[in-house]
């Protein structure tokens, strides 16, 4: 699956520093199997979640006692083989990627006692893993720039607009309080309004909050901020907040515009068909 080393060289001199935190959707969009990563160190053979990737390092998880991690303090600095699977498109079966590596960091995650966390140095980077994770920033760079784009026109959200989209008509706002239903009556890549009851606060202008939006698709959640609160004459408290990037919910609403934004779609740069 190697492309061109003009590719590969593109690749690295656009994001040869940058990482990719490996959340549920990231590991999905990868095809990274985590279930199916090991590292391999000496006669020790262990199976490690991947935490973040990069081009030339990468760090990994492991369910450890704090004994068992005073195993693999003295391997420091060893040579590590590193297996990896991937589910590719147009792979019938996992692709099967090895890096030979140097474990050059050992620890205790943080706030967490039972895991152990391992920092590995390739020794060189494999062309198809180098591919890979050139695709997905390439998508994440293109995600971006649409968060910029579906941020300029709120869809106002009523039963047809909703089943469009996918959405399930279940959300919550998380905050300082706890978790509350609310119902959202706009929404954009960049900015929610939502309505709560009578008996809910008005928040105040810069707070942060947690929303988790049930879709069809994903369930997202994603960091927004307190631009405005206020209460209708009923008791009704309407907040409006501008939302963090959240690629899940980019892609609902690119699927949206593409679909079913046949007026007052914003401008928006041409979609490419899967397969043109």
């Amino acid at each position: 699956m190697v492309a061109g080393s003009s590719a590969i060289s593109r690749v690295l001199d656009r994001f040869a520093d940058k990482t990719v935190a490996c959340n549920r959707y990231a590991l999905s969009k990868l095809g990274l199997d985590k279930g199916r990563c090991s590292l391999k160190v000496n006669e020790y053979a262990l199976l490690c979640a991947p935490y973040l990737l990069g081009f030339n390092r990468s760090v990994f998880l492991a369910s450890l006692s704090h004994r068992e991690l005073n195993l693999f303090l003295p391997l420091k600095n060893l040579i590590a083989g590193l297996s990896m699977e991937f589910a590719l498109p147009g792979y019938r079966v996992p692709f099967k990627l090895f890096i030979r590596s140097s474990l050059t960091e050992v620890g205790q995650m943080r706030g967490r006692d039972d895991v152990g966390l391992f920092v590995v140095d390739y020794k060189s980077t494999p062309e198809d893993f180098v591919s890979i994770l050139g695709t997905y920033l390439e998508s994440q760079e293109r995600l971006n720039a649409q968060y910029e784009d579906y941020g300029r026109t709120p869809i106002q959200l009523n039963a047809d607009s909703a089943k469009r989209m996918g959405y399930n008509q279940y959300a919550v706002v998380n905050d300082e309080i706890g978790d509350r239903r609310i119902q959202i009556r706009s929404i954009s890549s960049k900015t929610i309004e939502h309505l709560e009851s009578s008996s809910s606060f008005e928040h105040t202008p810069g707070a942060t909050v947690t929303y988790q939006i049930f879709f069809i698709k994903y369930r997202v959640t994603v960091q927004g901020r307190i631009e405005l609160a206020s209460r209708f004459p009923n008791g009704i408290v309407k907040t409006k907040s501008k939302l963090d990037f959240n690629p899940e919910l980019v892609e609902i609403l690119d699927d949206y515009w593409f679909h079913h934004g046949n007026t007052g779609k914003p401008s928006l740069p041409t979609r490419t068909l899967k397969g043109a």
